[in-house]
């Protein structure tokens, strides 16, 4: 089972991560997507967009997951006493929920360590209810995001705008947006499952 690196699980749980998922990057990241109902966060790591999520979206009702079982034991720590949030170990390739449970679902700078990210993308359609709407972020195939993550020796596979925008369209998401941003090093996406 893949683990986060050593520097990626003390970067999500630093204080300077937590700071900036609150302050800058969920907003930015949602697009104008409203965090409703039931809300699917993949590769949520300890959960500092989770927890500005329910400070901002106190009515959704929030399951965060991990493929990290140190991730998932420090979500659970922080979440302890938020009875909206249910945390879980989950492969966002092969997701342990029941067709069209979810209105929402938000992948985080994550969908980069899914290997089989494809299958993923086939999962998130599947556990989205119709009309609901897949959003966030993620960095792209550049040289700089390669680098970084040949230099830490994560399990990674960096994905171009266009291939992501083709394989979210393949698996029948529609509504496509995917952007370039941050000078080429990332990208947003908003999908929207068909109502």
């Amino acid at each position: 089972m893949p683990v986060m690196s050593t520097a990626e699980r003390w970067f999500c749980q630093s204080a300077p991560w937590g700071w900036m998922a609150g302050r800058l990057i969920l907003g930015w990241a949602l697009q104008g997507v409203t965090a409703r109902g039931a809300v699917l966060e993949l590769g949520s790591g300890s959960g500092a967009m989770a927890a500005e999520t329910i400070r901002r979206h106190p009515e959704c009702q929030l399951t965060v997951t991990d493929v990290d079982p140190a991730m998932v034991t420090a979500a659970q720590r922080r979440f302890a006493d938020e009875p909206q949030v249910t945390v879980r170990q989950a492969d966002a390739s092969g997701l342990p929920f029941a067709d069209g449970s979810f209105d929402v679902v938000v992948s985080y700078l994550m969908l980069h360590h899914v290997i089989a990210w494809r299958q993923a993308l086939g999962e998130v359609s599947r556990v989205l209810r119709p009309g609901g709407q897949f959003v966030g972020y993620d960095v792209a195939a550049a040289p700089l995001t390669e680098w970084a993550h040949r230099a830490e020796r994560s399990p990674h596979q960096l994905i171009g705008r266009h291939e992501l925008e083709s394989a979210l369209s393949q698996v029948g998401f529609e509504s496509v947006s995917v952007r370039s941003t941050v000078g080429g090093q990332a990208v947003r996406f908003t999908a929207g499952e068909p109502g």
